[in-house]
């Protein structure tokens, strides 16, 4: 028996359960409105340069990337965009609890097909939501990092260019595997999402460093699970750069 244990940091539950979409169960609350405030602040950082690819990405597991990810292409779609979303984290997908997806043919069935030509209408997914259409995972390949860096994944990214005004892709955490590193280059701007007391200051900075290596536009960072000092509830906020200033960091 172990005399020492220390508790994972790994939280599935969005896995298994879903990540909660404040956007669309509570639209007027306090919370969904801080979505459209990121939205909002991701469009002035458009001005010079278009953004029809979005991926959100964090340091490690279990950050929030995924609820972020898909409430902000939620918000999008309201505001009339025709939007699609992709599960690019092939490890650990969400979309097909998120959305209550069926079967099992998604991204990685696209990007692992020995077909010429694939029909991306038998693998896109309507979400119900007006506007939103999705991409899931597919079956968990052996190889996420090698299919997401294939020339198929650049053509497929033309193909949906074409097709939506945009596309957000939630992506795999940098620390954890490669995978995103082999993808940042190839979108208009990659979004870091923070844990406030969660994430440590140095997983912050070297995802922003493995970031630059990739070439990618780091558009900036959304923090989540923000805890106001007037206790009035979590909340998300956005910003650029990554001095968000903990006064310490965290032991965990």
């Amino acid at each position: 028996m172990g005399i020492f244990k220390r508790k994972s940091r790994v939280d599935n539950n969005t896995m298994k359960n879903g990540a909660k979409l404040i956007t669309v169960a509570k639209p007027k609350s306090v919370a969904a409105e801080q979505f459209r405030t990121v939205r909002t602040n991701i469009h002035f950082m458009a001005v010079d340069r278009r953004l029809k690819t979005i991926a959100f990405t964090s340091a490690n597991i279990s950050e929030g990337k995924s609820t972020v990810a898909a409430n902000l292409a939620i918000v999008w779609a309201q505001e009339g965009k025709s939007v699609l979303l992709i599960d690019a984290d092939m490890r650990r997908p969400t979309l097909y609890s998120t959305f209550d997806l069926a079967g099992q043919e998604g991204l990685s069935t696209v990007l692992s097909s020995d077909q010429a030509e694939v029909n991306l209408n038998d693998v896109i997914q309507e979400s119900g939501i007006e506007g939103l259409d999705l991409l899931p995972s597919g079956a968990v390949p052996p190889n996420p990092a090698e299919l997401l860096s294939s020339q198929r994944m650049k053509v497929l990214l033309e193909a949906v260019q074409a097709q939506y005004d945009l596309v957000v892709l939630d992506v795999p955490p940098m620390l954890e595997v490669t995978d995103t590193q082999t993808i940042a280059g190839s979108v208009d701007g990659v979004v870091l999402v923070v844990r406030q007391g969660v994430t440590q200051k140095a997983g912050v900075r070297r995802a922003v460093e493995l970031l630059k290596m990739s070439h990618a536009h780091l558009l900036g960072y959304v923090m989540n699970d923000v805890v106001p000092e007037d206790d009035a509830g979590y909340g998300y906020g956005y910003g650029y750069g990554y001095g968000y200033g903990y006064e310490k960091e965290s032991e965990n």
